[in-house]
């Protein structure tokens, strides 16, 4: 499903590709088309299929972290930290391109909320699930605020505001090839630092005494999971800006597929979000040429019902 999701994306834009014309550009055909396809439309595609597998792999994560089926990436603030350090690259003159400076400061900012909550609960005394998840709620509330004081205040034209909120409402930041690498290599190192966590996840769905029954920290195993979920958010969100629900929806379509055992479901998350984001961001791109939707709102309109489902399952149950 990968596969033919990567193809379709690579074909859908302003101007629908034939799959020959996509074999041309990779035989290393030399017309304007072949470029562009090579140079643009295959790094965004590829990108999109990563963001994706990042949103899927911290949704796993978070949801086995917080033992909440309806948790996702976004809880502990990483997102707002992420929009803040990316509102300050788009609007303040650093000096350096914009092509660096964002997906930097973004990840910069994801990883300053996230330590912030975790110091925030560490004071208080409270660094087990729902201490965290208040502190982060909480964090995110003031960040988000902060950023749009900056829009209002830092913003002297009105295309410097598009700008930001175009990335606030979701897209993938088109990489060059060697971008692209740094993203990949993000991504497997994600999937690595997941893997090591899956056992104390399942342990941990078995609930707090159990888990310590069996030999599992909580105390210690929580925060260390929240901080992995944090830094998966926050390559994510540096390359694909605030993308919805992804992060919740991958992990329950890839928990049908291959059960709740973490092992399993992390890398089947990872997979099913790569698929989704790619599939979304090919209508993003296509449904109204020349104009481009923000990724944010095609997933939100698509997982907008999705969530109600399965609050509904949920309140039932």
């Amino acid at each position: 499903m990968l596969t033919v999701a990567l193809l379709l994306a690579a074909c859908a834009g302003h101007e629908w590709s034939s799959p020959q014309a996509l074999y041309r550009a990779l035989a290393g055909d030399d017309s304007l088309r072949s470029r562009l396809l090579l140079q643009w439309r295959l790094p965004r595609v590829f990108a999109a299929a990563l963001v994706g597998a990042l949103l899927g792999l911290s949704g796993a994560v978070f949801q086995g972290v917080f033992r909440n089926p309806l948790a996702e990436p976004y809880l502990l603030g990483a997102s707002g930290g992420a929009a803040l350090g990316a509102t300050v690259a788009l609007l303040v003159p650093l000096g350096v391109p914009q092509s660096y400076a964002l997906p930097v400061l973004a990840f910069a900012g994801a990883w300053g909320a996230t330590a912030l909550v975790l110091g925030v609960s560490r004071v208080a005394g409270a660094l087990d699930a729902a201490g965290m998840l208040l502190a982060g709620v909480a964090i995110a509330a003031m960040l988000g605020a902060l950023r749009s004081f900056l829009m209002l205040a830092l913003s002297d034209e009105t295309v410097s505001l598009q700008v930001v909120m175009s990335w606030v409402l979701g897209g993938i930041q088109t990489p060059s090839w060697p971008g692209l690498g740094l993203l990949a290599a993000l991504c497997v190192a994600c999937l690595l630092a997941t893997s090591r966590i899956a056992h104390g996840l399942d342990l941990l769905g078995l609930g707090t005494r159990a888990a310590q029954g069996f030999g599992l920290d909580v105390a210690r195993f929580t925060p260390i999971a929240v901080v992995v979920g944090s830094l998966v958010v926050a390559a994510a969100v540096a390359y694909g800006g605030l993308v919805a629900f992804v992060g919740l929806a991958a992990p329950h379509i890839a928990r049908w597929m291959v059960g709740p055992l973490h092992r399993a479901l992390l890398p089947a998350s990872a997979l099913t979000g790569a698929i989704v984001v790619t599939v979304a961001d090919a209508i993003a791109r296509s449904a109204l040429p020349p104009a481009e939707i923000p990724l944010g709102l095609v997933t939100a309109v698509a997982g907008g019902p999705f969530f109600i489902v399965l609050l509904a399952r949920r309140l039932r149950s």
